[in-house]
């Protein structure tokens, strides 16, 4: 089957590292342009926040870029747009970051899934000036602790490994937590370290079990990772079953699913690596956007950023209306099996929707992308 819709977009800028038609690598050293395996990205009509996920590092771009390798005005985790390595190079976490994942900007506050120190970072503006220090942090007791689970044995409401995702949906922040296989969510913005308010993918605060601890069904996870929506649908990547689950609503307590999009029904988790893959499958989808009535699914896995149109009335076996990355619903190659170019795809991780204009983070091509919809 044909894309029908994947001509409205057009590839607009990259940022990072440059290709001639080979692999894409990035600088050996960090700069204030490059970006190495970028895995999360933030766009609205302000500034471009993209997670240099390989560099441990938040770059900031003031206004949307428009020139292809365009340098971001702002790094956080780092002293400068030079140095690299966990943990701000050993200056320790309160100024740095290990595998920054997400990223949104919340009422004015920048909010970033610290994935590998378990924990969110919380700024109460978002910085003009690069090194700014986090003022505090969701799931750890200080900027100073980076255990997971807050280094006890066990999982409560106020503990996170691995927190990949975040979003802030209809007045309530919303965090993927996913080495605890489960969804958090608190009623409203935190402005200090607090305990979620509903677990979403587990029987209770205190579970943690892959899949709740038995077969793939309607309410469970194996791998959550990216989350969007509205106040009439929340959306969850389950990365780990190939699928997205969706809630009708604002889930107010753990319940099942109302919509699977990627499977036939709601108990599979098939995988269908390096085949023709149509408009209903996903591997590993790990990135979610939604804006002005269409949801985008970062297909991470078969290089491609696919399109549903809402609402979804099937409650699964849905097909999308549109592809980009690819020229075709069937093709799922890196760089479509050639060369880089400016309309090709290697693992994106994230997708994040503003208007007219799309940025992906295009992770195995160690770059960001931004398209723009044609006529916008």
């Amino acid at each position: 089957m044909t894309a029908t819709l994947s001509t409205e977009w057009k590839p607009a800028c990259r940022l990072g590292a440059a290709s001639a038609g080979g692999l894409a690598l990035p600088a050996a050293q960090p700069t204030r342009s490059q970006l190495y395996a970028p895995r999360g990205v933030w766009l609205d009509g302000e500034r471009l926040i993209a997670c240099d996920s390989g560099n441990h590092r938040i770059l900031i771009w003031n206004g949307l870029p428009a020139e292809d390798g365009t340098p971001a005005d702002v790094v956080l985790g780092q002293c400068s747009f030079e140095d690299e390595g966990p943990a701000a190079h050993g200056r320790g976490p309160e100024n740095g970051l290990h595998l920054p994942t997400g990223v949104i900007v919340a009422e004015g506050k920048l909010l970033v899934a610290d994935a590998w120190h378990h924990r969110i970072g919380v700024w109460n503006r978002v910085p003009e000036s690069s090194d700014a220090a986090p003022d505090f942090c969701i799931g750890q007791p200080s900027l100073g602790t980076v255990e997971r689970n807050r280094g006890g044995s066990s999982v409560a409401a106020d503990t996170l490994y691995w927190p990949y995702g975040l979003a802030w949906i209809g007045g309530r922040l919303h965090v993927a937590d996913t080495g605890n296989r489960r969804v958090l969510i608190w009623n409203g913005l935190p402005d200090r370290d607090a305990p979620a308010d509903i677990v979403l993918g587990q029987d209770g605060m205190h579970e943690a079990d892959e899949n709740r601890g038995g077969p793939v069904g309607p309410s469970s996870f194996r791998w959550p990772h990216a989350i969007a929506g509205t106040d009439k649908m929340l959306f969850i990547a389950d990365a780990g079953n190939h699928r997205v689950l969706g809630w009708a609503g604002r889930p107010t307590v753990d319940r099942p699913a109302d919509v699977v999009i990627g499977q036939k029904d709601s108990q599979s988790a098939w995988e269908l690596p390096h085949q023709k893959q149509g408009p209903r499958r996903l591997r590993f989808p790990y990135g979610l956007s939604l804006f002005n009535n269409s949801l985008a699914v970062a297909d991470t896995a078969n290089n491609r950023v696919l399109f549903w149109p809402l609402p979804i009335y099937q409650p699964s076996g849905s097909e999308a209306a549109a592809v980009v990355g690819q020229c075709d619903f069937d093709s799922c190659g890196e760089n479509h099996w050639k060369a880089v170019g400016p309309e090709t795809l290697c693992w994106p991780y994230s997708v994040c929707l503003h208007g007219g204009s799309m940025a992906v983070a295009d992770s195995g091509n160690n770059r960001v992308m931004l398209w723009q919809r044609g006529g916008e």
